[in-house]
């Protein structure tokens, strides 16, 4: 069947910037005025002019105590411990695994940090160190925590829980890790019949609905062979335009918002969220919800 090509003047594009019209977040440009109340300090991505505190990037405020900074909006991701990171495994060493987590430097996944098949707890043997590239190879794909933060800025993870591990089928799509919401759980199954992990990195994983139970889990099992249904991959990609559709207006990634995103997409096919006047109308609806449920 023939394809649809969209092609538009560039007098016809359509403006994205829908997140300067909403409340939460709000988004600071280079030079604008934070606050003019002198009893705050002044943080990174910020400076003093005439007793103003503006800002010197574009970004979201964040506050801690009388502490004011802006975050970048596009910036390399700064872990923390604790956060929830999906990355690409760059390279097999000896007794660890490098890996792409959007940072300045790769990842450090150490042999030890990790749960064997089985789920034995015991000192790594040098025949678990021969085998490192049967467990987890070059490419592939992973969710974990991290442990620590070396010196340096590079991250340890660990992948100890049984909600950590190689990742199968299901779809990458990479945002800035400034709109992904911190939360208590990254981890949603979400209603509409897919599940979706929300890395602090800026990596968000869109798959089937994962089981999470240990019965026969050992954080390496991909599952290659089994047949995605038709219904599962339509909604996994309904749900990545519509991340796209929140990340290019610079909308807050959550699971509330990613689903709300989705309902107001439904009036759309799946290929018709990639055009421009489908994706804004989707935000913009969006976030319309979101600020009825906060007045609510």
């Amino acid at each position: 069947m023939p394809q649809k090509i969209q092609i538009r003047l560039a007098s016809h594009r359509v403006s994205t910037s829908v997140a300067v019209n909403q409340r939460y977040p709000k988004i600071f440009t280079p030079g604008e005025v934070i606050t003019s109340q002198n009893e705050f300090m002044r943080g990174h991505g910020t400076y003093e002019e005439n007793s103003d505190l503006k800002a010197s990037v574009a970004g979201v405020r964040q506050q801690v105590n009388n502490l004011i900074s802006i975050r970048p909006l596009k910036s390399r991701y700064n872990g923390e411990v604790g956060d929830v990171v999906v990355g690409r495994i760059t390279e097999v060493q000896q007794k660890r695994w490098k890996v792409a987590t959007n940072s300045r430097l790769d990842s450090v996944l150490l042999l030890s940090s990790v749960n064997l098949p089985g789920g034995e707890l015991r000192r790594r043997s040098a025949e678990d160190e021969h085998m490192m590239r049967q467990y987890l190879q070059e490419g592939d794909l992973i969710s974990a925590e991290v442990q620590s933060v070396y010196s340096d800025g590079s991250l340890s993870l660990h992948t100890r829980s049984f909600k950590y591990g190689k990742l199968s089928q299901g779809v990458l799509v990479k945002v800035f890790p400034s709109l992904i919401k911190r939360s208590k759980t990254h981890f949603h199954n979400l209603p509409i019949g897919a599940s979706v992990i929300l890395g602090n990195n800026g990596f968000i994983w869109i798959c089937p609905i994962i089981n999470n139970s240990e019965d026969g889990a050992s954080g390496f099992i991909q599952n290659l062979e089994e047949v995605v249904p038709r219904q599962d991959r339509e909604t996994i990609g309904r749900i990545r335009n519509c991340i796209l559709s929140l990340s290019q207006s610079k909308m807050m990634l959550y699971d509330t918002s990613i689903l709300y995103a989705y309902e107001e997409s439904l009036k759309y096919t799946v290929p018709e969220l990639l055009v421009q006047e489908a994706m804004v109308d989707v935000a913009i609806l969006t976030q319309q919800r979101l600020c009825m449920l906060e007045d609510t």
